[in-house]
């Protein structure tokens, strides 16, 4: 069983930059890919990024891709998302979620709670 928590989220203005975190425990955290994910008001949620297991594989949602990058700890237990030039429609509750296939199969199944995003214009 692996807990996630996130946390670094935030209200910023247009072009501004956040950095979130996601903080593991339990689990084999260093056998997982790690993504990150976000769901908007009224929509799906969407893909943003993910890393794999050894951290030498990452991938981006086109909407983010130049403008966000993932990374990760592996003795640290923690994945961060970089988010710079930040828009308005990158407002969203931001997920992290772990992926025990080791890359992005989609079989995430442990998610964090959400930490909130919010850019103005």
């Amino acid at each position: 069983q692996v807990q996630l928590v996130e946390s670094g989220g935030g209200l910023v203005q247009t072009g501004g930059s956040l950095r979130l975190s996601c903080a593991a425990s339990g689990g084999t955290f260093r056998a997982y890919a790690m993504g990150w994910f976000r769901q908007a008001p009224g929509k799906a949620r969407e893909f943003v990024a993910v890393i794999a297991w050894s951290g030498g594989l990452t991938s981006y949602a086109d909407s983010v891709k130049g403008r966000f990058t993932i990374s990760r700890d592996n003795a640290k237990k923690t994945v961060t998302l970089q988010m710079n030039s930040l828009k308005p429609e990158d407002t969203a509750v931001y997920y992290c979620a772990a992926d025990p296939t080791g890359w992005n199969s989609g079989q995430y199944v442990y998610w964090g709670q959400g930490t909130q995003v919010t850019v103005s214009s």
